[in-house]
């Protein structure tokens, strides 16, 4: 979860010397240099393409900007009927272009020695920054349309849908070798909310993706932050791993998705700041909370984003415990 990022002194380095968030996240060789920055640094088992999920509404015309302890804004929300109208699936190689480039030039440089993670907002989470126009509390602006305009909102969702279907597609054509669907505010919703305006259209996405590439399956992983209580709905989706945030227990996500995926999680970040021995404690709690690989499989991670505040040793000890512990662990018996 966010590898690279503003915890790490080599990146600020970078994006100091690039001048803005924006310009770092449009420059190939830049955004690959950021990319490879922590899989150099801890030894990390694959790479995640460096970039932001509101690429795609930006390649939309709605002018995304970063303001300094603010965040992400946009000039053009999309708050009535004739914004709704305007909205128009980009073409991945033309306005996204910078991200392709950047996919391969860090395929190149990986030289397959670790396999690229691409990835992309889920069609609701972005449409939540469209409405809202940036970050929101209570995404009051995006459920009034929700509820008082739902044919508005399926539209946006629709258009949001065949966007991250062509760009992700853009990713794997480029090299991405797995890709990854962020749902980061589909647990604001109401339980049947979700089905109707996220998993739906994460649906959608899956049933169009690529799924074999260069000889090899392209796996698709899906992660709803606070999305516990849809873990079966998420299971049948068509991906092959759901991400699960911290406050999952992973034997009983196991249970009850049947090894039918993979499971990706789902340590706290925060314990990242509590010494070396909680994090080497909670780390192999987490392995042990999913038990021996069977056929689904359990891809190590954070419950959600790494804190800007994080000692880059915290996670060096992590890695560290993880890769130790995991193979020790799992060592056939003779």
């Amino acid at each position: 979860m966010r590898q690279a990022g503003r915890y790490l002194p080599e990146y600020n380095a970078t994006r100091a010397r690039l001048g803005s968030f924006m310009a770092l996240a449009q420059d190939p060789d830049a955004a690959c240099e950021v990319t490879l920055q922590p899989v150099n640094r801890f030894g990390l088992d694959a790479a995640i393409l460096f970039s932001d999920i509101l690429t795609v509404p930006d390649a939309m015309g709605l002018g995304l900007s970063f303001k300094p302890g603010v965040g992400p804004q946009f000039a053009h929300p999309v708050q009535s009927e004739e914004a709704v109208n305007s909205l128009y699936v980009p073409d991945p190689e033309d306005k996204l272009k910078y991200v392709t480039e950047a996919v391969r030039t860090i395929r190149r440089e990986l030289d397959n020695k670790i396999p690229l993670i691409g990835f992309s907002g889920s069609p609701f989470t972005l449409a939540c920054y469209m409405v809202e126009g940036g970050s929101s509390k209570d995404f009051s602006t995006i459920k009034k349309m929700m509820y008082a305009r739902p044919d508005l909102l399926a539209r946006i969702l629709d258009i949001n849908a065949r966007a991250v279907t062509e760009y992700l597609n853009a990713q794997i054509k480029a090299g991405a070798q797995a890709v990854q669907i962020f749902d980061t505010w589909g647990g604001a919703l109401a339980d049947g909310c979700f089905d109707e305006f996220s998993l739906k259209y994460m649906r959608q996405i899956i049933d169009g993706l690529i799924r074999e590439n260069e000889g090899e399956k392209v796996p698709v992983i899906c992660f709803t932050k606070g999305g516990g209580m849809w873990l079966e709905a998420m299971a049948e989706s068509g991906c092959d791993c759901v991400g699960l945030d911290w406050t999952a227990n992973l034997g009983k996500a196991r249970e009850r998705t049947k090894d039918a995926v993979s499971l990706q999680g789902n340590l706290d970040p925060m314990v990242l700041f509590a010494g070396e021995e909680a994090i080497r404690r909670e780390a192999r709690r987490v392995i042990d909370s999913y038990g021996m690989v069977g056929a689904g499989g359990h891809v190590f991670n954070l419950g959600h984003g790494i804190s800007q505040y994080t000692d880059p040793e915290a996670v060096a000890i992590l890695v560290d415990e993880v890769h130790s512990y995991s193979r020790a662990k799992h060592q056939p018996t003779a």
